[in-house]
């Protein structure tokens, strides 16, 4: 034993070793691909601080951003017949359930929950795109029921926030059923004499977009997210043609006429409290 045992390779062996980094604490921007710091990235609401990008979140942090310090109460959804076509893919559609509900802790896509938003009493239907690509079946039927019948109970706006590639083909017709159900649910809330106010959240396509999310009394969408029914690639694929720069963004919607408003995250609590007040008496 000597000097290079004792003192020199502990040292070259401790330089060499590769130090173990918890994996979630950084994030690469999809946009701009910068790599964010975790508490960054929290602190700017899920907002890349070089491009503006506006993250993807789940349903927690949205509604924690969009009401009055995060208060708000969750609401109880009905429960649907699970796996009422006893579908299977590569896999059981039952199982496919238990695996996204063990994943988000959710029972389904949507959550839906009473608070202050602005100031101003609001019921919230949002949406988990991480759970099966927010897509729209029996449950998100019911939750949307739900939300609006409790709106037109408590006498407030109802806001619902869409992120979601379209139907469930697990569930074939009854998830496109969801589609007139839904219209029903908000034609109840409007004809109360109550706000509806659709949040438009990135991706809001397919059923979703060709039903309730577009027929708010005010739509909004938060920067650059995808609005649209079919997909670009798609689209160009059926009619030949190169789709316009920025074809089915937010912003190429707003100067279009399909949507009213564009908001960045960190606005949309202080805004909608703002349009709740102005339309809701």
């Amino acid at each position: 034993m000597n000097w290079l045992t004792n003192f020199v390779r502990p040292k070259i062996t401790a330089l060499m070793r590769k130090e173990e980094v918890p994996d979630n604490l950084w994030a690469k921007c999809p946009s701009c691909e910068h790599m964010l710091f975790h508490r960054d990235l929290a602190e700017n609401l899920h907002v890349c601080h070089h491009c503006e990008h506006h993250m993807r979140i789940d349903v927690n942090k949205r509604l924690d951003y969009l009401f009055d310090e995060g208060a708000y109460t969750k609401v109880p959804v009905p429960d649907v017949v699970t796996d009422p076509l006893k579908f299977k893919d590569t896999k059981k559609y039952t199982d496919r359930l238990k695996e996204y509900r063990a994943k988000t802790g959710n029972q389904d896509v949507v959550q839906v929950a009473y608070g202050q938003i602005g100031g101003k009493s609001a019921v919230v239907a949002a949406f988990d795109f991480s759970f099966m690509g927010g897509s729209m079946g029996m449950a998100v039927g019911e939750a949307i029921l739900a939300a609006s019948d409790l709106a037109v109970k408590s006498r407030c706006g109802l806001i619902v926030v869409p992120a979601s590639g379209g139907a469930r083909m697990q569930e074939g017709i009854l998830s496109l059923m969801q589609m007139p159900r839904t219209i029903i649910a908000v034609e109840k809330v409007k004809r109360a004499g109550l706000p509806y106010i659709t949040l438009l959240t990135d991706p809001t396509t397919g059923g979703v977009s060709a039903s309730f999310a577009m027929v708010g009394d005010i739509a909004i969408a938060e920067p650059g997210a995808i609005i649209g029914f079919a997909g670009a690639r798609v689209i160009e694929e059926t009619i030949r043609q190169k789709l316009p720069e920025g074809f089915q963004r937010a912003e190429y919607l707003l100067e279009h006429g399909m949507i009213d408003m564009v908001i960045p995250r960190k606005d949309l609590n202080s805004k909608i409290g703002i349009l709740l007040g102005h339309i809701g008496g």
